[in-house]
């Protein structure tokens, strides 16, 4: 059983920096894509950020691009969001989320993937 376990959100204002961290448990941590996603109060939840399983390639929606950094450690089985410059549109629950095949690209993880539990990041001042 897949499981990923967010941590790091807060309160923050704008300006500020965050890092989110997801750790994954229950399979092979390497072969598979991983990706953030976020759904603020009221609306949809969209993709952020994707990483392939590689780490060769990433994607980022532009809203977050040069602001927003994914990264991963395979050998702590763990997926990163370096998030600067924070503004008050990036207040959400940001969720993260692994790519159920294996070997997908950055963007394979934007659809039907498994998620974690969430957690808020809140921007304001």
């Amino acid at each position: 059983q897949v499981q990923l376990v967010e941590s790091g959100g807060g309160a923050m204002q704008p300006g500020d920096s965050l890092r989110l961290s997801c750790i994954v448990s229950g399979r092979a941590f390497d072969w598979y894509a991983m990706g953030w996603h976020r759904q603020a109060p009221g609306k949809a939840r969209e993709f952020v950020a994707g990483i392939s399983w590689s780490g060769t390639s990433t994607y980022y929606r532009d809203s977050v691009k040069g602001r927003f950094t994914i990264s991963r450690d395979n050998a702590k089985n763990t997926v990163y969001l370096q998030m600067n410059s924070l503004l008050p549109e990036d207040t959400a629950v940001y969720y993260c989320a692994a790519d159920q095949t294996r070997f997908g690209s950055a963007h394979d993880v934007a659809v039907n993937p498994y998620w974690g539990q969430g957690t808020q990041v809140s921007v304001s001042s």
